[in-house]
């Protein structure tokens, strides 16, 4: 039963981090030393999840041969639980990444250019992010309003705006900064101002608030689709 929660548990962690790629490629006009910066970045996930993956096959080693099952099972559910925490917005968090500030002295900033921005930072691997301190960015993080006036999640944001996002700092600033992408536009149409500062330590304080689902509930057992 506590294998197949870790299991669970695993899987579920994987599908949120499943994101959409847009039609258009966003990379096309990135400069060569970005998209390797991008791409050593990736390489470094990469690395990650497969040191991820040995500690989970030994984990499952370790249940199979029954030595200290349930302490190992507990050690493993909590730290799947920490982890999942992190990606739903639920739970804390601190590690290397970026601050990215953005004044927008012509009220030109627009929610689809903050929607961009919070994207590319995702492709580029970032596991938490924060806008002014007060906004978890979270899947269900939303961006509205008009030029000079966005809200997230309804909420209006004030400038000067400051996002935060825990990764690697190098490939979230080439994220942010290659060519035609996020800080080009602040620059460019938004006509802003913007920086980018690469920090060894970056603290995620504030938390999403959960909402009960109204229509999707988790299934008992799978069910033929019609």
């Amino acid at each position: 039963m506590i294998a197949a929660l870790i299991l669970f548990l695993v899987a579920f962690g994987g599908v949120l981090q499943i994101r959409t790629n847009n039609a258009d490629n966003p990379y096309q006009n990135a400069r060569q030393d970005d998209l390797v910066q991008i791409l050593d970045g990736l390489n470094s996930e990469s690395r990650r999840l497969e040191a991820e993956i040995e500690d989970l096959q030994k984990t499952r080693e370790t249940l199979r041969s029954g030595a200290d099952r349930q302490r190992v099972a507990r050690s493993e559910t909590r730290k799947r639980i920490g982890d999942l925490g992190i990606l739903a917005g639920t739970e804390k968090a601190q590690g290397p990444g970026v601050r990215i500030t953005v004044k927008d002295p012509n009220g030109k900033l627009t929610p689809e250019l903050m929607l961009e921005g919070v994207e590319e930072l995702r492709d580029a691997g970032a596991e938490a992010i924060e806008i002014n301190d007060h906004y978890r960015v979270v899947a269900s993080t939303w961006f509205g309003g008009g030029a000079g006036n966005v809200t997230v999640d309804g909420q209006p944001v004030t400038t000067p705006v400051v996002i935060e996002a825990i990764g690697d700092s190098d490939s979230l600033a080439s994220g942010a900064s290659f060519r035609g992408g996020f800080a080009d536009q602040v620059t460019g149409n938004a006509q802003g101002r913007i920086s980018i500062d690469r920090e060894s330590s970056v603290i995620i304080d504030s938390l999403h608030t959960q909402k009960k689902n109204q229509y999707a509930h988790p299934a008992s057992s799978p069910t033929a689709k019609r």
